[in-house]
């Protein structure tokens, strides 16, 4: 019988051993754990602003492509007034020399 109490002895001795191994994995492998949580907590924060930075960014070249193309708008219609005014001008100039020209040949601007 003390040959199966030094037996049963042994087993014990290390099933509490392996018992301590397990809890000593348990308590490294929570460790690791806790540290990726805590990373990933960090990440998902990061993230978080650089998403509001994002929106921002976005907002920001929404209203300067909105801007420039009411630019756009007022360059064109600007350009083409202007066009306008230059043919009006020629038409203008036109019309003046033909009237020039035509008092020239009138009796009383000639002169002697």
């Amino acid at each position: 019988m003390s040959q199966q109490g030094a037996a049963l002895q042994c087993y014990n001795n290390e099933l509490v051993k392996c018992i301590e191994d397990l809890c000593m994995q348990k308590e490294e492998l929570n460790k690791q754990i806790q540290q990726a949580e805590e990373e990933k907590n960090k990440l998902q924060h990061e993230i978080q602003v650089l998403h509001e930075q994002l929106k921002c960014v976005c907002e920001n070249l929404a209203q300067k492509v909105a801007s420039r193309n009411e630019l756009d708008k007022i360059l064109a219609e600007t350009e083409a007034a202007y066009m306008k005014i230059l043919d009006s001008s020629r038409t203008l100039l036109s019309v003046l020399k033909k009237e020039v020209g035509s008092l020239k040949h009138t009796p009383e601007l000639k002169t002697n």
